[in-house]
């Protein structure tokens, strides 16, 4: 409401008022930053700056008198706002701001009631984008999740396929064995599985262009015998597998809908199967769910409806629907790097992505990738890998005593 009436104050008023505000945080705290008014004004809060924020209007003052990265966002895609340094300065120093008094708290979305219907159209308004916007800044095999970095100058290429790896050596895929993979993107972890594992997979998605470009890559790889792509939801597959594979959707799950989901890898999972979720979690656990540490700007312009539970509910959830969590792995960091990765590759590719998207889609992903990359960094949000098996026994173990087997060549 303050925003709101904040924005349709006269020019001049609203000038004064965000004037003294900035002279306010200005006094407390050297931040290297500028801000300019739409007649041209400057305020300087530290004394060197790093970036502008150049407001268009004072319809942006809202956004200022009680700023948060969701608010910040919101003023930016909205053209109130521009930017002007090195995105991820700006991204860091909006946190900063955000931090001064009268900052607003990180906002939370509300939590989603999740259907199938909900759920096809919440896919869509993420990935059904275009296959070339993504093209531009993933990897060449399109892998959208977070990459696993053996040394920190790894190369995002070498990164995504040390992370397939992990995650089919965490789960001791053999020649021959049939493994699912839980929204398979546009294909990378199950063309690897088929070509370097000798496994016969199924990759499901709700996406239509992912499915599309999948096929074709199963198709122009040779592998069409040993890989399928289907259209369909996880809940409709009927078969059982050998291995399970879900990486970057329970976020899509909701969470009153964890212990659904778990139940139906534990049910489409063999007696001796191994399975393994990859997911973004929550760094609060007194939180019902921040999605992708941005609030209300995610859950209105990016991952609509997407929750992340903290660690210790999917654990619970996991426990709950019979399986057992064998091994847990934190990626946070390597999270952050990835998507230092992407927003680089997106600023260096700023042109044709604005051309493709649209001048407002351009601006979301602008602040959302290295958004998110501070989210992680600061420990908001947090990747965690999580083996999954039905409890074994000492007379029938499914796992090797120590976890060796994952570190092999």
């Amino acid at each position: 409401m303050l925003n709101h009436l904040l924005g349709h104050l006269p020019a001049g008023i609203a000038e004064n008022r965000i004037a003294a505000r900035l002279s306010e945080w200005s006094r407390r705290q050297d931040l290297p930053l500028t801000i300019e008014l739409w007649n041209g004004r400057r305020f300087e809060l530290g004394a060197t700056s790093r970036a502008v924020l150049r407001l268009n209007s004072a319809r942006a003052i809202g956004a200022l008198m009680e700023p948060s990265l969701s608010s910040l966002g919101e003023a930016y895609v909205e053209g109130l706002m521009d930017l002007e340094g090195d995105v991820r300065d700006v991204i860091a120093l909006s946190a900063g701001l955000a931090a001064q008094p009268g900052g607003a708290r990180r906002s939370e979305a509300a939590r989603a009631t999740h259907s199938r219907k909900l759920d096809a159209e919440s896919i869509r308004h993420h990935y059904d984008v275009s296959n070339a916007f993504y093209g531009l800044w993933l990897d060449p095999a399109m892998v959208y999740s977070c990459a696993y970095f053996r040394h920190p100058d790894d190369t995002l290429e070498a990164a995504q396929r040390q992370k397939i790896d992990h995650i089919l050596r965490k789960i001791r895929l053999q020649p021959g064995q049939r493994l699912l993979d839980i929204g398979c993107g546009w294909g990378a972890l199950v063309l690897r599985a088929a070509e370097h594992f000798g496994a016969r997979c199924v990759g499901v998605t709700l996406s239509e262009r992912q499915f599309e470009l999948a096929s074709q890559r199963v198709y122009d790889a040779g592998l069409a015998d040993r890989v399928e792509i289907r259209l369909q939801d996880y809940r409709d597959v009927a078969e059982h597998f050998d291995r399970i594979t879900s990486v970057g959707m329970f976020e899509h799950v909701g969470l009153g809908n964890l212990r659904l989901y778990f139940e139906r890898i534990r049910d489409l999972l063999a007696e001796d199967g191994i399975a393994l979720n990859h997911g973004i979690t929550s760094g609060d656990p007194d939180s019902a769910g921040t999605p992708f540490g941005g609030g209300d700007f995610i859950e209105r312009y990016v991952f609509p409806h997407g929750e992340l539970p903290h660690i210790g509910l999917a654990l619970q959830e996991i426990s709950a629907a019979g399986l057992e969590a064998t091994d847990v792995e934190n990626l946070r960091l390597h999270y952050a790097m990835t998507l230092r990765h992407w927003s680089a590759r997106f600023e260096a590719n700023a042109t044709r992505l604005r051309e493709l998207a649209g001048e407002k889609r351009f601006r979301v992903w602008r602040v959302y990738l290295p958004g998110c990359a501070y989210a992680f960094d600061a420990g908001w949000i947090a990747l965690h890998q999580i083996v999954l098996t039905r409890p074994a026994t000492l007379a029938r173990p499914l796992l090797p005593l120590t976890r060796d087997y994952m570190y092999g060549p």
